[in-house]
């Protein structure tokens, strides 16, 4: 079984942190810092435990603001001197986010200096919530940064609606200030890096899908693989609700003389084993297709309704005459996401978004 994700604050992370800081404060309450931190912790989920650490800190560290920035940045590594990092910086960073508000530029550079040694994503939020324009204009400098970590803040730390984080309101309702980072980081070389300007773009199209699509029209000639990849990432909400212009982006026109057979080999699905289906595509047009294969599934609900899910299958291109055949094995199965209900379901296959072949199937829940 895997180790529970609360246990990357421990006890013996506490007591880290409580040892570089009274290394490097001689005035640092070590003992009242890991008290407080430490009490109760073991009964306490990740986030909880992170806060009632960053609230020892609170509670121990200097009241003015740039004495206590001076020790937490005396404690991260520097050069060849280790210091403190990994998840023992989430609680640093939030004390920052908390108590560094008044003190933006100070803080900012604080957070510059930790990333590379634990994300700074979440503790940026509350800065450019307080002040969008100061703390983009900052940031926006990060994207040359000889550290990846520093660049991939830039991106990660100003995603609209960043999972596990503080939503960023003004950023959902207008992205646009963010594209100037987005731009500057769409060639960066580190797949880390562009894998968060992906997901960006993908936040974006959430709220703002003509906005994405063109984004994407305008940086997609002449793109270099790399950044072809990044674009398609950006684009996998828009390609699976079917957006035009996000499939004619990359060639997926709505399909023409098409014909298209599914067969299902499981009309019966026992639940936890697979539902087995066939699809043959034959291209009656005159004209070469590039095709993208999706499949949705009409799960049904305790009311007898049905609600689909798009999954992503394959793509293909279609010469003129030519026919090809493709199989599916769908699970069944458990999530923690689903409850499933037995009776009447319906799988539907799309092209290029649009539907193009259906069947029912039955589910069977003993």
């Amino acid at each position: 079984m895997a180790e529970p994700l609360k246990n990357l604050l421990h006890p013996g992370v506490v007591l880290d942190i409580a040892d570089h800081l009274a290394l490097h404060g001689s005035a640092f309450d070590r003992d009242g810092f890991v008290a407080l931190a430490g009490n109760g912790l073991q009964s306490l989920e990740l986030m909880q435990r992170s806060l009632q650490i960053r609230d020892a800190l609170v509670e121990t560290l200097p009241a003015d603001f740039a004495a206590a920035a001076a020790l937490l940045g005396a404690i991260l590594p520097n050069g060849n001197e280790p210091g403190l990092t990994g998840w023992a910086l989430l609680p640093v960073s939030q004390f920052i986010a908390v108590r560094g508000l008044e003190d933006f530029d100070l803080s900012l550079s604080l957070l510059h200096c930790l990333t590379p040694h634990f994300t700074g994503e979440f503790a940026i939020r509350p800065f450019i919530h307080q002040d969008q324009d100061r703390a983009l204009a900052t940031i926006y400098g990060w994207v040359e940064d000889s550290n990846h970590h520093v660049r991939r803040l830039a991106s990660e730390g100003t995603r609209p609606r960043l999972p596990w984080a503080m939503r960023l309101p003004k950023l959902v309702r207008d992205p646009r200030p963010i594209l100037p980072i987005i731009t500057a980081l769409l060639d960066d070389p580190e797949e880390y890096v562009r894998r968060s300007v992906a997901n960006n773009l993908n936040d974006i199209a959430k709220d703002h899908p003509e906005l994405v699509a063109d984004f994407v029209a305008e940086n997609i000639d002449g793109a270099t693989p790399q950044r072809l990849r990044l674009l398609r990432h950006a684009s996998r909400t828009l390609l699976k609700q079917g957006h035009r212009a996000a499939l004619a982006n990359f060639g997926f026109r709505p399909p023409s003389g098409i014909k298209t057979g599914l067969s299902l080999a499981t009309p019966i699905v026992c639940f936890g084993g697979h539902l087995v289906f066939g699809l043959t595509l034959r291209n009656e047009n005159r004209a070469k297709q590039q095709v993208m294969i999706d499949y949705a599934v009409h799960h049904r609900k305790a009311n007898g309704s049905t609600s689909p899910k798009v999954f992503k299958w394959t793509t293909a291109t279609l010469q003129p005459g030519a026919a090809v055949a493709f199989e599916k094995r769908h699970p069944m199965r458990p999530i923690t996401t689903r409850r499933y209900y037995g009776g009447a379901h319906r799988v539907v296959v799309l092209i290029n978004g649009e539907p193009a072949a259906d069947a029912d199937f039955e589910l069977s829940i003993a």
